[in-house]
């Protein structure tokens, strides 16, 4: 079969205030804005290969307007249009910025999704930003643990499980490891891949009603201490960190959350490992073997739970479930009135 994916190659999500978030991404996370076309910003990290990796659009409410991979060639993207024609899905062909022609569709469970082959590769040419080293497609940010591209995206959705396994056979996404409750056979969690990552697309439960919500993006930054630079620097600035720095248990990333002004979540992290079994079998954790901490000594805020855009009920999250929603999870009609 041909590999359809190569990886994550940006993130587009929408604010009520776009230029209060520009500001902040370029002030405290360290991105740098390269185009402004019809009121969408677009930024990227100092060492995105390609023009840009995040796309701030005007709207109502903190949510994602689309997550988009490139494709492993021409052939693998008009492949992936007709097989998600056939699985029924609406196939909107674009032309997109920077990235030439493209295609969407709204997967089952709400999250609309956009695959790309041709790209801008970006190459900083300007002598006070030109990198001194070939690979590098501009120079180190001078900002304190600035991220040097984006990571991986983390959906939420009523169906862990069935999303996965569609994703995985529709398009080939890998599947690396799921979290189910110590309390009962309910899957919270999983991790999907393109490439020899871990994750570049998470999945947590969703106990809500409202379908294609996000609860987190990415970024990488390339040490440890660069991550806990960034913490220490945020903090000294007055942006609260939401969880971390910690380790998780899938994966074995560094992490650490903190919002942006919409309050969309975001997440620096580093380390962890890289498989590259092709005939490699998920796994399942349980949350008491350390999926929610590999060190199980710290507790997660249930702040962690909440989606976006907001809705009627919470999600699990990346790191697990906390006590607060394991009732209902387990009992989703121990509430009277609700069944």
């Amino acid at each position: 079969m041909i590999k359809l994916l190569s990886h994550l190659s940006y993130v587009a999500i929408t604010t009520p205030d776009v230029e209060a978030s520009v500001k902040f991404y370029e002030e405290h996370v360290g991105l740098t804005v390269v185009d402004r076309i019809d009121g969408r910003v677009y930024l990227r990290c100092w060492g995105d290969y390609y023009r840009y990796s995040l796309v701030l659009v005007p709207g109502d409410e903190p949510a994602l307007e689309t997550m988009a991979w490139r494709t492993s060639s021409p052939e693998a993207l008009a492949e992936a249009a007709e097989r998600v024609a056939k699985a029924g899905m609406e196939v909107e062909w674009f032309e997109g910025h920077a990235i030439g022609r493209a295609f969407s569709f709204v997967g089952p469970w709400g999250h609309r999704m956009s695959l790309h082959w041709d790209v801008e590769h970006f190459r900083q040419h300007n002598s006070d930003d030109a990198s001194i080293y070939p690979d590098r497609p501009s120079r180190r940010s001078r900002f304190a643990g600035a991220p040097r591209q984006l990571d991986h995206v983390t959906i939420a959705t009523s169906d862990v499980d069935a999303f996965a396994t569609w994703y995985n056979e529709l398009l080939g996404f890998r599947i690396m490891a799921r979290t189910v409750l110590d309390e009962a056979p309910i899957s919270v969690f999983s991790v999907l891949t393109t490439n020899e990552k871990s994750h570049d697309l998470g999945v947590v439960l969703d106990t809500s009603s409202r379908p294609g919500r996000i609860n987190h993006y990415a970024f990488w930054v390339d040490t440890r201490e660069e991550l806990l630079i960034a913490a220490d620097t945020l903090m000294e600035h007055g942006v609260p960190i939401e969880y971390g720095p910690l380790i998780h248990g899938i994966g074995e990333q560094t992490f650490l959350y903190y919002r942006d002004p919409s309050t969309m979540r975001i997440e620096l992290n580093t380390g962890g490992y890289r498989n590259y079994v092709p005939d490699w079998e998920p796994q399942t954790w349980r949350p008491s073997q350390g999926s929610n901490n590999f060190y199980r000594n710290g507790t997660m805020p249930m702040s962690m739970t909440e989606s976006f855009p907001p809705a009627d009920g919470p999600s699990t999250t990346e790191e697990g479930v906390p006590d607060e929603l394991k009732d209902v999870l387990i009992n989703p009609y121990a509430e009277q009135g609700r069944g």
